[in-house]
């Protein structure tokens, strides 16, 4: 950048996070994240997508996960995409979900993505502040495993009303899932639900299931950090095999059906999130407040020097 040349900050809102493009307006956003890789988030992402869909939402997914995208697959979507003058266009699938991706961006899609966290970022903001998304019910954000670049940008930019923690049976992943949880408490995100995937086998001639991860240890978890909204999702051949074709859109799951009509209740009911920013702001102003009390110095009305 040159020197007599200064970066343009960027416009926030009311609550301080940033502001999309003017075409965009989003009533409730969602991020779905996992402590680790490999226990099926992004099929959570998508099968929450679909199931909004299904119950009439306009639905839009963001796919954060930047390095390793895999939502394009899902739908059986390719790029390029199109843009015009308000920006970049989303691709819909055949039920009108939106989509971004980096997928959309690369000459072939299987060529790597090898950026280092600071461009990561700046995608992340771009595809918040220069997608037209239009006008949305739920945008779901497919964030990467563990608590790097993209969570914090999210958490920390983005208006995103709270998450939901995708785990699997194991142990280890119960831990890790816990730093996802402490994760989301200190940016002051609201933990929406945990989803564990392959939860069991059912046996389709007998119906009897078999725990062939281990024993769950979702709900304890779910009852240690007071999350009340819970889904079990089984190991289904049918669902791999509909994502391999890009047809997740074909899958019908009762336990994310289910899941997803609590999960618009609750999301309804929640109050508006500051941003770290500005919490950060308001106590450093409250701090100064108190010491000027303490010292007997009068404060300053701005409100008479206008």
């Amino acid at each position: 950048m040159p020197e007599n040349q200064q970066q343009e900050a960027p416009q926030l809102d009311e609550m301080g996070f940033e502001l999309p493009g003017p075409s965009t307006h989003v009533k409730h956003m969602i991020g779905v994240v996992s402590g680790k890789g490999g226990v099926g988030k992004s099929l959570v992402t998508s099968l929450i997508a679909v199931q909004a869909r299904k119950q009439g939402n306009e639905v839009g997914i963001f796919d954060g996960d930047i390095t390793g995208p895999s939502i394009p697959k899902s739908f059986g979507l390719t790029g390029p995409v199109r843009a015009n003058p308000m920006g970049i266009l989303p691709v819909s699938s055949k039920t009108g979900i939106h989509v971004m991706s980096t997928n959309f961006l690369l000459p072939n899609e299987d060529d790597p993505v090898i950026w280092r966290g600071p461009v990561i970022a700046g995608v992340v903001k771009q595809f918040w502040q220069e997608v037209v998304w239009g006008d949305l019910d739920y945008m779901l954000i497919d964030m990467p495993p563990g608590t790097g670049d993209v969570p914090l940008t999210v958490f920390q930019s983005l208006p995103i009303d709270g998450i939901v923690i995708v785990t699997s049976p194991q142990e280890l992943v119960s831990m890790i899932v816990r730093k996802a949880v402490k994760m989301a408490d200190n940016m002051g995100v609201p933990v929406l639900g945990l989803v564990e995937n392959y939860s069991y086998f059912e046996c389709p001639n007998c119906h009897e299931q078999h725990k062939l991860f281990g024993e769950s240890h979702v709900d304890e978890v779910a009852e240690q950090y007071h999350i009340d909204l819970v889904a079990k999702i089984p190991i289904d051949p049918a669902i791999a095999a509909a994502v391999d074709k890009g047809q997740v859109e074909d899958v019908d799951s009762p336990q994310i059906d289910e899941f997803v009509t609590k999960l618009s209740e609750k999301v309804a009911t929640l109050p508006k999130r500051k941003s770290p920013f500005l919490i950060a702001q308001e106590r450093q102003a409250a701090e100064l407040d108190a010491r000027l009390d303490a010292a007997g110095i009068p404060k300053i009305d701005k409100s008479k020097q206008e």
